[in-house]
């Protein structure tokens, strides 16, 4: 058990939602004292983490999946874009859930084609996995060794599992791999069995594929822009209208794809307005594809995302008006479970231009009194997890309350938060330190 004593004393805007990033202001004042915190009822609610590595003994992990139950859809965040520990207690609890509780499929907010893409492969299809991850997450977040090392188990699972593989999702929208061979999956589908369709489907994508290059996009005119928007939709509700099941409804998804991500480029930049609208397309549609995955294969899905699209409630709801944890509950109701990360100290990767330039380091000492991190901190497990819903009541009483926050995104420096975790998360997991993730070699 890890245990110690008790402590007593914007084009970089647009392109980081372009990005999937979580941008906010630089750096603010420090906090006064919290004064006097639960700790107590947080220890009696507290289960220790044994470990953020994968490969070990599950042990500590059960009483977590007493916590998710029959959940459908587990939303799991993290609280940088960019550090070890986070992205391998991801893989380290996907494993567990699909070994334990018989879940099926990782969700990322990676585009839906990029995922496709890895899909493919974690079933067996050829390539390299290094080839893979430089073609489907360069210039990402994910694009890190613990990416690389969650595909290569997946893979590896599906060949030791035939008859019960495991599935990888790209849930964002984005332009990554929205070429032509992805444009084919829709038009091959209406050439094969609803010919007489071809002609209008084919003028309705003219002067849209591919979308290679979302930056590219962005300087087309705002008029042509919308004008490509609405072909898109009117492409999808074209293949949604026809007949049939199967195939059909895959098509159908690749073309809802294509829609929403040309219906997000088609955001008005000169309009204070078009950033939050544009944030409310990205939220619904991650939401929207995850769902459909879900009610399509029935897979229970383990998704990753930032902190701020897995919870309940937007920590920045001026730029971010509702998240895709809040689009999830209206959907799935009680069968979505989000957690959120905390940790006090460490390092990250991350970008001080956003989108500009390489990834680079950077550390932050530990968390500041009156923050959540600082409280939680101080619980005697270094590494742990809780239950906010059937937390002690004065330490729910203290998770209910708005509070100082880390959320680190693609760009840093960056404002402390204002985090309700009860009224965010069901399930919060505090990490003591964590380390920058490691670059793909």
């Amino acid at each position: 058990m890890t245990q110690r004593r008790k402590r007593w004393g914007r084009r970089g805007v647009i392109a980081a939602v372009v990005a999937g990033a979580l941008l906010a202001p630089v750096a603010g004042p420090a906090f006064a004292d919290e004064g006097p915190a639960p700790v107590r009822s947080l220890d009696r609610a507290a289960h220790p983490l044994r470990s953020t590595e994968p490969g070990r003994n599950t042990a500590d992990l059960r009483a977590l999946g007493g916590m998710i139950g029959g959940a459908k859809v587990v939303g799991l965040g993290e609280a940088t874009h960019g550090s070890h520990e986070f992205f391998t207690m991801k893989e380290r609890v996907f494993r567990y859930l699909v070994e334990e509780r018989g879940f099926r499929a990782f969700a990322l907010e990676l585009s839906w084609s990029a995922g496709l893409e890895i899909d493919e492969y974690v079933q067996g299809g050829k390539g390299d996995v290094r080839e893979l991850a430089k073609r489907t997450l360069a210039g990402s977040p994910w694009d890190r060794e613990e990416f690389v090392s969650l595909i290569r188990w997946m893979r590896e699972y599906n060949r030791a599992h035939p008859g019960r593989t495991v599935h990888f999702v790209g849930d964002d929208l984005g332009a990554p791999a929205v070429n032509d061979a992805f444009f084919a999956r829709i038009t091959d589908y209406v050439r094969q069995h609803h010919p007489a369709d071809l002609p209008r489907l084919n003028r309705l994508y003219t002067g849209l594929r591919p979308i290679d290059d979302a930056f590219a996009y962005l300087r087309k005119p705002l008029d042509e822009r919308l004008r490509l928007a609405t072909q898109a939709e009117q492409a999808y509700e074209l293949i949604k209208g026809l007949p049939g099941a199967g195939a059909r409804e895959w098509a159908e998804q690749h073309a809802r794809f294509v829609a929403q991500t040309v219906r997000f480029l088609a955001v008005d930049l000169s309009d204070p307005k078009g950033l939050p609208a544009a944030q409310i397309l990205r939220d619904r549609a991650m939401a929207e594809n995850v769902a459909w995955w879900q009610r399509r294969t029935g897979h229970r899905i383990l998704l990753s995302a930032h902190n701020g699209h897995v919870s309940y409630e937007s920590d920045s709801p001026a730029m971010y008006p509702k998240t895709q944890g809040a689009f999830l509950r209206e959907t799935l109701g009680r069968d979505y479970l989000p957690i959120g990360f905390t940790f006090d100290r460490g390092s990250f990767l991350s970008k001080d231009k956003a989108l500009e330039g390489d990834w680079k380091r950077f550390s932050v000492p530990a968390a500041p009194s009156g923050s959540n991190e600082h409280t939680l901190d101080r619980v005697r497990f270094e590494d742990f997890y809780l239950d906010v819903r059937t937390a002690p009541p004065s330490a729910r009483a203290w998770l209910e309350t708005a509070r100082p926050t880390r959320t680190i995104g693609t760009q840093f420096p960056v404002d402390l938060a204002a985090v309700s975790l009860g009224r965010s998360y069901d399930v919060v997991m505090h990490l003591h330190d964590v380390r920058q993730a490691d670059l793909r070699r």
